[in-house]
């Protein structure tokens, strides 16, 4: 879900528990920028639908301050997979208030640029 050329998770082998640290690492216009996280809960339960995933929460020296959960949903019924991403935010940095647009654009880009992965890794 991280398999992008313009972002990278550090580090890929974090274990995804509560409480752990990470951050994604983002080239974009030129620059980079670091945005630390925390996984604030991880998602593990179901029967007949098998749920999997994990939500981090902004730190503070992350632009912005909010939330984004991912999540894989197995139908063992239909065998169904589905992958769901959900944020919310707002701008915390300077940079990301004077840039809200674009904070909006790369977020959804993220997004688009998240599912397109995960259906590679899936599609083998």
């Amino acid at each position: 879900m991280f398999d992008m050329p313009w972002s990278q998770l550090c580090w890929p082998t974090a274990p995804i528990r509560m409480g752990t640290d990470v951050a994604v690492l983002v080239r974009h216009f030129g620059f980079f920028s670091l945005n630390a996280c925390r996984i604030v809960y991880v998602v593990d339960d179901g029967a007949r639908i098998k749920r999997f995933g994990f939500a981090y929460g902004t730190l503070e020296e992350h632009a912005e301050s909010g939330e984004e959960r991912f999540i894989v949903e197995w139908n063992q019924v239909s065998d169904k997979v589905c992958y769901d991403i959900l944020a919310f935010s707002r701008p915390r940095k300077m940079l990301a208030k004077l840039g809200y647009p674009l904070s909006r654009f790369l977020q959804q880009q993220f997004a688009e640029h998240s599912k397109a992965a995960m259906l590679r890794f899936v599609a083998g």
